[in-house]
């Protein structure tokens, strides 16, 4: 699954650098996550990142991108191979 900011964000800009993926960037209004480059920072981290350090709580599941554990898994594996 990829994670959503939703429109609660308050452009704090600390989402932004903790993403290991490079997922996370300022959208016309709010800070935006491509689901194309989010893990959930598996492969990197326990817990996503983006969550732990959002002040207001704005970082969700988006229910348009469910996947499971095993396929951010090989999404991240297919990230690794693209930046070697």
């Amino acid at each position: 699954m990829a994670l959503l900011i939703t429109d609660e964000c308050i452009n704090c800009d600390v989402c932004e650098p903790v993403c290991p993926n490079g997922a996370i960037s300022a959208g016309e209004e709010i800070y935006v996550i491509d689901d194309k480059l989010c893990t959930e920072c598996v492969g990197h981290f326990d817990e996503p990142q983006c969550q732990q350090v959002c002040p207001v709580e704005c970082i969700h599941v988006d229910p348009d991108h469910q996947e499971s554990r095993d396929q951010l898994m090989l999404k991240y594996e297919g990230l690794m191979r693209q930046s070697a």
